[in-house]
């Protein structure tokens, strides 16, 4: 799938949230949206809200409009909430998984490690980002990639804590998915219910 090439941190400010993961982020100095006028724009509908957060979530997992409403039709097709079901959706995609694991240090970079087959699923290589996990999967870092230098400093500066739904081995390279994750298992800041109410307009 296609992926956003334009300017990172113009996405991040118009959000107001540092969503690209780097620790040189301008929001955190000019926490407005770009643009000429930027800061004159005070009054916000609900509308803007419910589209800034959806852009927001978009942003975070890195996909584009058609694949992230595809993601919204599989969800609500669901019996489940369908916020819920949504973020677990994007929960489960293999470049969010292996960031989530501490094997890369940014999703991004998770992503372009998949896409260049560092990973196999269960001992076949995948290297397609989107892939969807399921619990009992075993991923792991091919025999040939087990050094790479982005992977050993990912775990080297890990400063987060993998989530339950998953279990890590850093040693043999290896996540292995114990379970779906739980709403209350994604620390993702998005109010879903807003996106919700977006797309059923």
């Amino acid at each position: 799938m296609a992926r956003y090439t334009g300017p990172r941190h113009k996405v991040c400010r118009r959000a107001r949230t540092p969503l690209c993961q780097s620790k040189r982020c301008p929001v955190e100095r000019r926490p407005y949206p770009p643009g000429e006028h930027g800061r004159g724009r005070i009054r916000e509908s609900d509308y803007l809200i419910q589209l800034r957060e959806k852009q927001k979530l978009r942003a975070m997992y890195g996909v584009l409009e058609r694949q992230f409403r595809n993601y919204y039709k599989e969800a609500d097709r669901s019996e489940d909430i369908t916020g819920d079901v949504l973020l677990q959706l994007l929960e489960r995609r293999l470049d969010n998984v292996v960031w989530r694991s501490g094997l890369a240090a940014t999703r991004p970079q998770a992503r372009q490690m998949v896409n260049h087959g560092h990973f196999e699923v269960n001992g076949k290589k995948v290297d397609i980002p989107s892939y969807q996990v399921r619990p009992g999967d075993e991923i792991k870092v091919k025999d040939r990639s087990r050094d790479l230098i982005m992977v050993q400093h990912a775990i080297d500066t890990q400063d987060r804590a993998v989530p339950g739904w998953m279990e890590t081995s850093v040693d043999e390279r290896k996540v292995v998915v114990a379970a779906n994750p739980r709403r209350d298992q994604i620390d993702t800041d998005i109010n879903e219910q807003l996106i919700v109410e977006l797309y059923s307009k």
